[in-house]
C-alpha cells in the first residue's frame, strides 16, 4: 500500500518529466528524428513515427495527473522508460558510445553512458510504486505542501543529478581521447 500523497507526488513528478521530454523533443523535433534513426532499434520505414515518441510522453504526463487514468498512464511510462533503457543497452552494446542520446534537448549533444540505462530502470522501478493500491487516507491541505513541494525538489534533484553525471562521463569521455 502507498500513502495518497506520495502517489501523488510521485505522479506529479512523473508527469513533470514526461512532459519536459516531450516539449525537448517537439522542440527539436527534426533533431530528435536524426537521433530516433540513429539508434537503428526499429525499422528504418518507421522512423517517420518517431513524433509520435513525444506526443505519448504528453499523454502519459497528463494522464499521470488524472487518478481514473494514472494506472494507465503508468504502465504505459514504465514501458517508455524500459523501451529507453533498452535502446540504449543495446547501442552500448554495440560499442555506439559516441551516439547522442538525445535526452538532452535539441542545443545539447550528449553521448550515450551505461547510467542511464541504470537511471532509466530506476524510474520504472519508482514509476511502478503509484501501481500499488492507496491506504484510502483523505488527502488534507497539508497533503498539497507536501505534493507540491516534493515535486519541486523531485524535480530539481533529478536536474541536479542527470546534470552531474552527463558533466562527469562527458569529462571522462574527453580524458579517455586526450590519453589516447
Amino acid at each position: 500500500m502507498i500513502d495518497p500523497a506520495v502517489g501523488a507526488l510521485l505522479a506529479g513528478a512523473f508527469a513533470l518529466l514526461f512532459a519536459s521530454a516531450a516539449f525537448h523533443k517537439l522542440v527539436g523535433l527534426r533533431q530528435f528524428v536524426e537521433v530516433f534513426r540513429a539508434y537503428a532499434v526499429v525499422p528504418a520505414a518507421l522512423a517517420p513515427l518517431a513524433p509520435l515518441v513525444p506526443l505519448l510522453e504528453l499523454t502519459v504526463a497528463v494522464a499521470l495527473l488524472a487518478s481514473r487514468s494514472r494506472a494507465g498512464a503508468a504502465a504505459a511510462g514504465i514501458g517508455l522508460l524500459f523501451a529507453y533503457a533498452a535502446a540504449l543497452g543495446i547501442n552500448l552494446a554495440r560499442g555506439r558510445r559516441d551516439l547522442d542520446c538525445g535526452c538532452a534537448g535539441a542545443h545539447e549533444r550528449r553521448p550515450i553512458a551505461p547510467w542511464m540505462v541504470w537511471r532509466n530502470l530506476l524510474l520504472a522501478c519508482l514509476l511502478g510504486a503509484t501501481l500499488l493500491p492507496s491506504t484510502g487516507r483523505p488527502l488534507g491541505p497539508t497533503d498539497a505542501l507536501t505534493i507540491g513541494a516534493g515535486t519541486a525538489v523531485a524535480a530539481l534533484l533529478y536536474i541536479s543529478l542527470d546534470s552531474l553525471f552527463g558533466r562527469l562521463m562527458l569529462r571522462a569521455a574527453q580524458w579517455r581521447t586526450s590519453a589516447s
